[in-house]
């Protein structure tokens, strides 16, 4: 399996742990030429932007650290363009969530980091 096949299996498996806590799936890979944004989904009220990361071997480090600032800026610019591409209205209230997945595990953490973009 290549490693595009094996994100869109963790994909998959992430949107199905998100929608067992709650969250309905929006989109999945949503993508502009700002970036992508692997999972969109609706969770209490907010609009969600979901990064998933995963690694086979736990030991070396926290999927989630790989979400880094850099990152996190070109989340934040494709969420702008999603929200305006969408229609998505400004008050409606956006956080953003990382899932970080092992072999043994799946952890979600939500408002993961702060938006990093122009500004809404």
């Amino acid at each position: 399996m290549n490693q595009r096949e094996i994100g869109k299996k963790q994909e998959s498996r992430a949107a199905k742990y998100l929608e067992s806590l709650g969250y309905r799936i929006l989109e999945y890979n949503f993508s502009c030429s700002f970036g992508e944004i692997d999972l969109i989904a609706e969770h209490e009220g907010y609009l969600v932007f979901v990064e998933v990361k995963y690694r086979t071997d736990p030991k070396v480090s926290d999927p989630a650290s790989a979400v880094n600032y850099r990152k996190q800026q070109k989340i934040s610019k494709t969420a702008d363009y999603y929200r305006v591409f969408r229609k998505i209205p400004s008050d409606r209230p956006c956080r953003f969530d990382v899932v970080a997945e092992t072999p043994d595990a799946i952890r979600v953490y939500q408002n993961a980091f702060l938006y990093r973009g122009n500004g809404w």
